[in-house]
């Protein structure tokens, strides 16, 4: 029987044929390390006068599965179903007016507040009013406007926070009338329907909603225009650089030099390694080995993968070599990563925080 390997579907359905490996694009590649947890959805029914404060957490949170994480394992996102409000985040001097479809993401410790007008004196924090929830509905407020808000949090384990850092600004506002917002905004009123209803299989079903939710939020992001775009992303869009981490995420366990990736990208040598380390913070070098060790955590928690297959899959010609410099990037042996995994999964999680 003749088949047509270069098919796509054939690639993906068909068990004769040997799957080949898809080019790579880093965007694509740093979701798939991602390992995201989502936790504390609510739908909020506030009628004005309301307030709610998101202070900055200096204690440790605890997500359901009992894991503890530190403010920056956090991240927290809120869509405004109908109505209106206002938001004032840290660091900002001007209020943000919000209406319906109107979405937001929080991270690294910022604190905002929410309320009917600016001039409503906030009396609650959202994590105070969580407490009074009825089936993950909270009603709160004077009895006036109505607002409906869906919110909730994301904890993010240790492996993923170095690629989520390099994508997540510290505030995202996706408006309703942004570029990718219909696949977003459908995913927020499925999420609220599932808090609302309380089916069998709600809490599963919301919790992979608000992952996809965090990627849609991120694309959105990614969307509303590169004068947005700063570090990572603003290299990842560079006509140049933009190359060279191309060729890094596809062919991860190329021998790669900076004159190599240099030349990938069209630029000298010191040209490319100065621009690099303006964008990014990191030498190439650097980047390429601690990505490798992103895609090596990923590939140890898998049971039937030997260390000598994983050190090959990254780059490495002998397991000695791999594991020197994942002890160097990561700050445990191999062997402890992999019982940490192990524990994980074993109590409903990931890898435990280094």
């Amino acid at each position: 029987m003749a088949v047509d390997e270069n098919c796509s579907n054939v690639q993906t359905f068909c068990l004769f044929v040997q799957e080949k490996e898809a080019n790579v694009d880093p965007i694509s590649d740093i979701f798939r390390t991602m390992h995201i947890t989502a936790f504390g959805q609510h739908r909020l029914e506030v009628t004005a006068p309301w307030g709610l404060v998101q202070e900055k957490q200096a204690e440790e949170q605890a997500t359901p599965s009992g894991d503890k994480h530190t403010p920056t394992d956090l991240a927290h996102f809120a869509m405004l179903l109908r109505g209106n409000c206002w938001l004032n985040v840290e660091g900002m001097s001007d209020p943000i007016p919000l209406t319906g479809g109107d979405c937001f993401l929080l991270a690294r410790g910022t604190s905002i507040v929410m309320r009917d007008s600016p001039r409503t004196r906030p009396r609650s924090t959202f994590r105070e009013i969580a407490k009074i929830a009825n089936d993950n509905v909270v009603h709160y407020g004077g009895g006036g406007t109505p607002t409906t808000i869906v919110c909730g949090s994301f904890s993010f384990d240790r492996r993923s926070l170095r690629p989520i850092t390099q994508l997540l600004p510290s505030f995202i506002l996706v408006k309703a009338d942004q570029a990718r917002t219909l696949a977003l905004h459908n995913t927020v009123q499925a999420l609220a329907s599932e808090m609302a209803e309380q089916a069998p299989g709600s809490g599963v079903v919301a919790t992979r909603l608000a992952e996809v939710l965090f990627i849609q939020l991120l694309r959105a992001h990614i969307a509303s225009g590169p004068e947005h775009n700063k570090g990572w992303l603003r290299a990842v869009f560079d006509p140049q650089l933009g190359t060279a981490l191309r060729v890094i995420h596809d062919r991860v366990n190329t021998a790669w030099t900076v004159e190599s990736l240099a030349a990938a990208a069209g630029m000298s040598r010191s040209a490319f390694a100065a621009r690099f380390r303006e964008l990014l913070g990191q030498t190439p070098l650097e980047y390429v080995t601690g990505w490798r060790m992103q895609k090596a955590m990923q590939l140890l928690e898998q049971r039937d993968k030997k260390l000598i297959d994983v050190a090959r899959l990254v780059g490495y010609e002998s397991d000695a070599a791999f594991s020197k410099a994942f002890k160097r990037v990561v700050g445990v042996n191999t062997g402890e990563y992999i019982k940490r995994a192990r524990e994980g999964r074993a109590n409903g999680g990931t890898a435990e925080a280094f």
